[in-house]
């Protein structure tokens, strides 16, 4: 049987780059999806594609960090169809810029996407897994850079330490409710989120000489999202290629 066999699955962030390569992977293994993102066009098209493919999937147009969007997709979703498996927390922005220069507006953007965004579908998820006498799994996307300092990555650094923290507290918290929560700390993942321009130097400085795939970050998500890491809740699962073991 398929991995992910008539499970629903919510992601955010799932029309480009690592969401949307889940979508595709996630879908093949048999999910029932939920996309979610800001971009209409866009998402009705990935859509279309999945269709097109014989995937069931929907689309809804959410900002991750309205609280009245985060509720609207997870009662889309019950009546729809009635649970949520998997929350594929994946939606999030970048920011590099020296902390001198940076406004606060753009420190409260990068922690409300990238943060509170993260705790907010995941409050949702969890309301309504408790019902659910299976529970349901969460993956949250952090990154390498939640372990590690970088010079210009702030707010980016504050956002994705406090994703890794906040799965642990929830996978302590809900773990007797058969709620698993795991996070994904890619490293330098070759999706437009990295300028072309700052590709080459990112490459050299991985120890792989590489930037990774958004198909094998999707792969490590999977392995999160199912019954593959049945035994495992509070962990990050770091994919960097090296880069956090020098």
């Amino acid at each position: 049987m398929s991995k992910l066999q008539d499970k629903i699955v919510v992601i955010t962030g799932g029309i480009s780059g690592i969401g949307k390569a889940s979508a595709e992977l996630f879908a093949s293994e048999g999910a029932k999806l939920i996309l979610v993102d800001v971009n209409e066009n866009q998402g009705q098209e990935v859509v279309s594609e999945l269709e097109s493919k014989g995937h069931e999937a929907t689309f809804i147009q959410a900002d991750v960090t309205s609280e009245e969007d985060a509720k609207n997709v997870f009662s889309t979703t019950i009546e729809k169809y009635g649970r949520v498996d998997v929350l594929f927390n994946n939606a999030g922005i970048g920011a590099t810029k020296p902390t001198h220069e940076v406004t606060y507006e753009k420190y409260r953007k990068t922690v409300n996407v990238d943060l509170d965004g993260v705790f907010l579908f995941a409050q949702n998820a969890i309301k309504q897994m408790l019902t659910q006498e299976n529970g349901g799994v969460i993956v949250n996307t952090a990154s390498m850079y939640g372990w590690i300092g970088a010079s210009g990555s702030a707010a980016y650094n504050a956002a994705k330490g406090g994703v890794i923290n906040l799965t642990r507290s929830l996978a302590i918290e809900y773990a007797s409710n058969k709620i698993r929560v795991n996070s994904l700390c890619p490293g330098f993942i070759d999706t437009p989120i990295i300028p072309e321009e700052q590709k080459e130097p990112l490459r050299q400085a991985t120890p792989m000489a590489r930037l990774g795939l958004p198909e094998e970050m999707a792969k490590a998500a999977l392995f999160l999202a199912s019954d593959d890491s049945s035994y495992m809740t509070g962990n990050s699962l770091t994919v960097d290629g090296g880069f956090t073991a020098q």
